[in-house]
């Protein structure tokens, strides 16, 4: 029986009409609609025809998460009077509930991935809906794109809604080809906003590592919460071990305690989602009940400021969610949360001027996650690198281009980026990429059941009091009775059946099993021990464990899960498994590279044939007869890493330097360029045939830096003849004296003494450029600088004159130094002559 009364409750009908309209004009719209209006439930209904308006028509409901797949379906089978499997249906991986009845069937957006690719016509499914396309998920991003080409390519009929749980509509709009945006007023109450920043500051986060100080304040302001205000307490955290702290430090709170996340219970989601049956309640969630889940009797939300976002870093093969300060735009989202029924109050975790210094909004997926399964979609779909997909972000170049890499390391693609039967193959496993290698080829080598487990046990980290021991976790889940192993044995049961008769692997012992796939799905990771808990990864990145670890005496590792905060030289391990030589090379052969290593090591040149996979030295010996290019190369390494000194050069070869450099700056081309970096960049033009001559540092020590360079004087234009013309090393002066021009400033500097200047009226000039003259005293002490001697000589000179004078009686001191010879002499002395 259909529960008419709360349909009619539901703020989101008042846009339904606009909605019909826009569709049946369109056939694309967005939905803009607060969170708990009844985007998700209602607008399905009604477009399926369910609600007695319209024709039947088979509706799918794409959502981010598996919990929310799960809530949407029963809440609108109770909308309907029904039991999910009936006319509401939904599936998510490892769970189909559908019937043959079913008209409106929730599922993940990964599972309509998956379904897109084995029916790009979608046969049978006259509408889909993409819920909180805000989000940015990857999945779904690339779920709206394929739709996209399916409607214009293929099935210019089937209906598709972006719906968001804010007004952030635009780019959804324009993606859609200016789709109608149709907006819903939701049902809203002032929610009041209190400041509960921590009396002493905490540390930030990085990684997945939260202070545990900032938990502590999010209990104690959870437990003031309840002491100030009415109603239920929902409280945001960013991860199930967070959650899990924090609700240890509210026992004995009056009030039930309640944890949602991804991988609560069933039972729980469900009772958290029914509402309250008479007392207060505390309910501790990720971000998924921000938009997606509805949670009644809340009037309260503590928020702890955090969220998880997945974050890749290419360069050494490390991906993991790590913990983020969460948006404005989710802050807003929940705080909202505690208006929906009632006037309510928000306690925001962190101080009001930290506020508007949080980003907007939260990053999109395609910018910061590992691509490599977005890229195997991509190549499946026929596009490899994507350039033809409607999406609101462009994927990062170089992240794709690791996602290439990471695809043919495991023959998901060939070299131009096709798909091969392999990847295929991969593709219709959902998983990532790499654990469908694990799976594939682990199957082989140790049989489908074991394969499996541990594959199960790689796409969802067990909690960490497994434990950081692959191995061990893996007896742990077979024997555990809680919710992870509940989910863990489903998914093995579902693994198996994709791979069944693909080897026995009886030979092998379940750590070594463990180890194997392990290192299949991360190859990058394999790691050899350099002592004391510290290893190498092949991917070059430095790992540490734990003191508590049991691992800390393994020759070998292959490492499932690490991350790197920041600050730190390594990566933390928190998940791996024992394994020997032979176990990483076979998982990592690909990465294993024989060769001639000639390198500047410690200040010299080292050449040894070196046995290497990725970073992880297997074996070395030295060269007697290095190629020469490659010595070559290691001594332009030594002069890059330690500087033009290790050549020789002399006081005059640094004053050319000084003198090229000067005219280079003033006059330009064709006077050469002779910094650092343009030497450096052009060793062939100045240093050879020295430089190829030369096997270790004492070789460059003996090639004169001054003579070499004489080789990149303008010869061929005539100009290198004028070299002592433009920028002269001595300047003669008045009094006969050559003294030397120093080229090391902004302008070349003449230091004389002042006497051997007398009847010079006008300041000497290098390439046009006038000197900077520092006037010395007799005694070679500096008296005046100026770059103006005549303008010295009128204002400046009689002050000199009277300071020296006395200090310097037997030197001449005329009144007008216009009008005197120049002398280095004394006075007596110039009597004399």
């Amino acid at each position: 029986m259909i529960r008419t009364e709360a349909l009619d409750r539901l703020p989101v009908r008042t846009a339904v009409p606009a909605l019909r309209r826009a569709l049946d004009d369109r056939g694309v719209a967005v939905l803009c609609a607060p969170p708990g209006t009844g985007k998700t439930t209602l607008v399905p209904l009604v477009l399926a025809g369910l609600t007695g308006e319209g024709p039947v028509r088979r509706v799918v409901v794409a959502e981010p998460r598996r919990i929310a797949a799960r809530a949407a379906a029963r809440r609108m089978a109770w909308l309907l009077g029904e039991q999910p499997g009936g006319r509401i249906g939904f599936t998510v991986r490892g769970e189909r509930v559908v019937g043959r009845d079913t008209v409106v069937e929730v599922v993940t957006t990964g599972v309509l991935l998956q379904r897109l690719q084995r029916d790009q016509e979608l046969s049978g499914v006259d509408a889909v809906i993409i819920d909180e396309c805000h989000e940015r998920h990857l999945d779904a991003d690339t779920v709206a794109a394929f739709l996209l080409d399916v409607r214009e390519a293929i099935r210019p009929d089937l209906r598709l809604v972006a719906a968001s749980a804010t007004t952030d509509a635009e780019g959804w709009a324009r993606l859609l080809g200016d789709a109608p945006v149709v907006e819903a007023e939701g049902v809203s109450y002032p929610v009041e906003v209190l400041w509960a920043p921590p009396v002493r500051p905490v540390k930030p986060p990085h990684g997945m590592r939260v202070d545990p100080a900032l938990l502590t304040h999010v209990a104690a302001t959870v437990r003031r919460a309840l002491g100030e205000r009415e109603g239920d307490v929902l409280c945001f955290l960013p991860g199930v071990g967070e959650i899990g702290r924090v609700a240890g430090q509210l026992a004995g709170v009056d009030a039930e305690v309640l944890q949602v996340h991804g991988r609560a219970p069933a039972a729980v989601q469900d009772a958290v989602l029914a509402g309250s049956s008479g007392g207060r309640r505390v309910v501790l969630a990720t971000s998924v009940a921000e938009s997606s889940l509805t949670v009644p009797g809340v009037r309260v939300v503590v928020d702890s400021g955090l969220a998880r976002e997945p974050r890749t870093d290419h360069a050494r093969g490390l991906s993991a969610l790590t913990t983020v300060r969460a948006s404005r735009a989710a802050g807003r989202q929940r705080a909202g949360r505690a208006g929906r029924e009632a006037p309510g109050a928000v306690y925001r975790c962190w101080d009001q001027a930290e506020d508007g210094r949080l980003a907007r909004f939260p990053s999109p997926e395609i910018k910061v996650a590992d691509l490599a399964a977005f890229a195997l979609q991509a190549a499946c779909w026929g596009d490899p690198d994507a350039s033809s997909l409607a999406l609101l972000d462009p994927p990062p170049a170089g992240a794709m281009g690791a996602a290439r890499e990471v695809l043919e390391a495991i023959g998901a693609v060939d070299g131009g980026g096709r798909v091969t039967e392999r990847g295929a193959r991969m593709s219709r496993l959902g998983l990532h990429p790499r654990l469908a290698r694990a799976l594939l080829d682990g199957a082989r080598e140790a049989g489908a059941r074991r394969a499996a487990e541990v594959v199960a046990l790689l796409s969802e980290e067990p909690p960490r009091e497994y434990g950081d021991d692959l191995a061990a976790a893996l007896r742990t889940a077979r024997r555990g009775q809680d919710g992870y192993a509940a989910r863990w044995k489903q998914e093995v049961r579902r693994l198996s059946g994709q791979v069944e008769g693909a080897g026995s692997g009886g030979a092998r012992s379940d750590d070594a099993v463990v180890g194997l796939v392990a290192a299949l799905a991360f190859p990058e990771r394999v790691a050899r021990a350099r002592g004391d808990g510290a290893f190498l990864m092949a991917s070059g990145t430095g790992a540490e464990l734990r003191d508590s670890s049991r691992l800390r005496s393994a020759p070998w590792l292959a490492v499932a899960v690490a991350d790197r905060p920041s600050h730190a030289a390594s990566a933390r391990v928190r998940l791996a498994a024992v394994i020997d030589e032979s176990t990483a090379l076979l998982a990592s052969g690909h990465l294993r590279v024989r060769g001639e290593e000639v390198r500047w090591v410690d200040g010299e040149v080292v050449a040894r044939a070196v046995d290497r996979l990725g970073a992880v030295e297997l074996a070395a010996r030295p060269l007697r007869q290095p190629d020469p290019e490659l010595v070559r190369g290691a001594l332009v390494e030594g002069l890059r890493r330690e500087g033009l000194g290790l050549l020789r050069w002399t006081r005059d070869s640094e004053q050319s330097r000084l003198r090229l450099a000067f005219l280079h700056r003033v006059l330009g081309p064709p006077w050469p360029d002779v910094s650092d970096g343009a030497l450096l960049a052009e060793t062939g033009a100045w240093l050879e045939p020295e430089l190829s001559r030369a096997r270790r540092r004492a070789d460059l020590g003996r090639i004169d830096a001054g003579q070499a360079l004489r080789r990149l004087l303008p010869w061929a234009t005539g100009e290198a003849v004028r070299l002592d013309e433009l920028a002269p090393e001595r300047i003669e002066v008045p009094s006969g004296s050559r003294i030397r021009v120093e080229y090391g400033g902004e302008q070349p500097v003449l230091a004389v003494k002042l006497q051997e200047l007398f009847g010079m009226g006008e300041t000497p000039r290098v390439a046009g450029v006038p000197v900077l003259v520092h006037l010395l005293s007799p005694a070679g002490r500096p008296a005046a600088v100026t770059a103006d001697l005549a303008s010295f000589w009128r204002e400046g000179y009689k002050a000199v004159r009277a300071e020296l004078r006395g200090r310097y009686p037997k030197h001449p001191w005329p009144e007008d130094p216009t009008t005197v010879p120049a002398t280095r002499f004394t006075s007596a002395r110039l009597k004399r002559s």
